[in-house]
């Protein structure tokens, strides 16, 4: 059975924001509606009750002063206009009825109320049903050697008649009020969902086509600003996934391009005519030789790319980060790292991971081609922080300065040493990614010396 309900309720409860909103705003108001109809309600049949016994009792104050219990006996005196006073009017001595209406009889079922009324003594009013709703009061008229007793009645009919008519009234004005409350809530609560609609078309629209445009530029309510603020992030953080996603596949074929067609060319080359077992042990040195870069490659950009999709927003002290890279090598490596700087409180607009990453391939690239010494040098400078990364090593020859920072190229790549020609590429799109920058001070010729410029924290 609960069951049951439950999907029925399920089946008619709105299922958007607009319908459920305004079956609360209707829920609410006929509650409301409810509980002012019944007091309104109960006031009005309150106040015509005392109406009736105002009249009741002042019929009664009327019909006492025709009573005279100032002899032996209770007499009444005969006034002009009396046919009009007697109307629904009874009177007592002591127990005894003295007077009655014509149209009731000794025995009726209001003369048995009247009764009733009359030998409870003192002025009280009761409801009695006789044909219809009748109100009696009863008024004591005290006399020196005898008492009386008058009660009045009066047929509440048109009273009931006009309750039932208020509340009749009252229920029809309700039902008015709640569909117009109903229609109004819809109304009022469409028009406010409307620019929420629109935000969220645009939203779709601009995320599926890496749209520049952004919600903070048109003024809006503080609810839907604070919205648009949030949907801007998520568009931001979806353009720089498509743009980490695009660079990612451009690096990879571009990088993996070279070890490829070196590949292709020894295979071409040894299945051109037959070759010695050194030229096939040749070409199979070359293969594998371009297969471990093209690892080295897939690794490298993967790792950046797994490492760059977690970076968030933030500030880090710089000193702190260079001095733990400087020790981290200092672990590996026989060059000695000094880290210089006056401020240890100096910071950088990006994560510490991100300034990790941005400067670990400096790094690197100094300790491989440093004589005996590395110099990272931080310092603030007008609106963000520089950072040097210096050696002692050969240089960089000044034909290769323009390929620098191109992937994949090496100055010489039978020097020795590792890598891949990845590094400072890399360095330098993660900086700029950032707002900050990486290049080469070719007026340093004692050595290398790269510089980072990164916004203040």
């Amino acid at each position: 059975m609960s069951v049951s309900l439950w999907r029925l309720c399920s089946r008619w409860w709105p299922r958007t924001l607009r319908g459920r909103l305004s079956l609360v705003a209707l829920t609410t108001a006929t509650l409301l509606m409810m509980i002012l109809t019944v007091a309104f309600n109960a006031v009005v049949q309150r106040h015509l009750q005392h109406q009736a016994d105002d009249e009741l009792r002042t019929r009664a104050a009327a019909v006492a002063a025709t009573v005279d219990t100032s002899g032996s006996r209770v007499r009444v005196l005969e006034t002009p206009g009396e046919e009009l006073l007697d109307t629904n009017v009874w009177i007592y001595a002591g127990d005894r009825l003295l007077e009655k209406p014509a149209s009731a009889t000794t025995s009726g079922p209001l003369t048995r109320a009247a009764d009733r009324v009359a030998s409870r003594g003192g002025g009280q009013c009761v409801t009695a049903d006789s044909h219809g709703p009748v109100r009696l009061c009863s008024r004591p008229v005290p006399g020196d050697k005898g008492a009386a007793t008058v009660v009045t009645a009066l047929d509440l009919s048109p009273y009931r008649s006009s309750a039932e008519a208020l509340l009749l009234a009252s229920i029809a004005l309700d039902a008015v009020m709640l569909a117009c409350t109903y229609a109004l809530t819809r109304l009022a609560v469409g028009r406010a969902l409307r620019p929420v609609r629109t935000m969220t078309e645009h939203a779709t629209q601009w995320s599926a086509i890496a749209s520049a445009e952004r919600f903070g530029s048109v003024a809006r309510p503080t609810e839907l600003a604070q919205l648009g603020g949030s949907l801007d992030a998520l568009l931001d953080r979806i353009r720089a996934l498509l743009r980490h996603e695009q660079q990612l596949t451009r690096e990879l074929s571009h990088e993996l391009r070279n070890p490829l067609a070196r590949i292709i060319a020894e295979l071409d080359w040894w299945q051109a005519r037959p070759r010695s077992a050194t030229d096939t042990r040749s070409t199979h040195e070359a293969i594998a030789d371009a297969a471990r870069s093209m690892r080295t490659i897939c690794d490298t950009l993967l790792d950046d790319a797994h490492d760059g999709a977690a970076t968030a927003p933030g500030t880090t002290d710089v000193l702190p980060v260079l001095r733990r890279l400087a020790d981290r090598a200092a672990a590996t490596e026989k060059v000695e790292v000094v880290v210089t700087g006056r401020d240890d409180e100096l910071s950088a607009g990006v994560p510490d991971a991100l300034l990790e990453r941005i400067v670990s391939p400096l790094l690197d690239n100094a300790l491989r081609h440093a004589r005996a010494q590395v110099e990272v040098r931080a310092c603030a400078r007008p609106g963000g922080v520089r950072v040097e990364v210096t050696d002692d090593g050969p240089g960089v020859p000044a034909s290769f300065a323009p390929q620098l920072f191109q992937p994949g190229r090496r100055a010489d790549p039978g020097d020795g040493h590792g890598g891949a020609g990845l590094g400072l590429p890399l360095s330098r799109r993660l900086a700029r990614s950032a707002g900050g920058e990486v290049q080469h001070d070719e007026r340093h010729t004692s050595g290398a010396r790269f510089v980072v410029s990164l916004p203040a924290g």
